[in-house]
């Protein structure tokens, strides 16, 4: 019996586009499932006194703060930039002070079909060996928080020349959710030109009547 070679080109079609079907999907679960792990997580912290931001109002009224759905479209490959001789800036807070950073280096990307940019910071006396990212984007004061949002990123390594930077991992400061904390403002070379519909929403308050707006 001789087998048509269209017939065995599309056979071998099939079986290619369904092994790469079944990577993506399956890959896409357990990147969405990671991420609900971690906001899992960040709740329960969030209802437990000695991590909470929240007050103990809040927290008897918490029931989990608000996200975009996982995306794998907002986890962008960024061209890294280390800077040779990195200067010290004070990063203003919201309460009129400032902290110490090191402009540590510059991530490039495309995000929208748009190229955008971050600069990346490392905190000045802190042995967290992770860089800091505050940022803005086209959502704040709508879906997130007004002030900005951040990301901590893994320093890399000496030989990296590009760096992960996953908006779903987006968080607010702890100023969004009480006031009585002090937390870095974005500076101007990180507004981004684009909405960024990924990560956390800003945090539902209650106003007299008990709604959460």
């Amino acid at each position: 019996m001789r087998i048509n070679p269209k017939l065995l080109i599309g056979l071998g079609l099939l079986v290619v586009f369904a092994y790469f079907f079944q990577d993506l999907v399956v890959g896409h679960d357990q990147f969405a499932t990671g991420i609900q792990k971690a906001r899992t997580e960040k709740n329960n912290s969030f209802r437990r006194a000695k991590d909470s931001p929240l007050n103990a109002e809040q927290r008897d009224h918490f029931d989990s703060l608000r996200y975009y759905a996982p995306d794998k479209g907002f986890r962008v490959t960024a061209k890294l930039e280390r800077f040779a001789n990195p200067d010290t800036m004070a990063m203003a807070l919201t309460d009129g002070k400032a902290d110490k950073y090191l402009r540590w280096g510059k991530a490039s990307f495309m995000l929208n079909q748009r190229p955008q940019q971050l600069v990346l910071f490392l905190k000045v006396n802190d042995d967290k060996p992770e860089l800091f990212v505050p940022f803005t984007d086209k959502t704040n004061g709508f879906d997130t928080y007004g002030g900005g949002r951040y990301l901590d990123v893994a320093l890399p390594a000496e030989q990296d020349k590009e760096i992960v930077l996953d908006f779903n991992a987006a968080y607010n400061p702890f100023c969004a959710y009480n006031n009585e904390y002090a937390c870095p403002v974005p500076p101007a070379d990180n507004r981004l030109a684009v909405p960024v519909p990924a990560g956390e929403k800003s945090f539902p308050e209650e106003d007299h009547t008990g709604h959460a707006h």
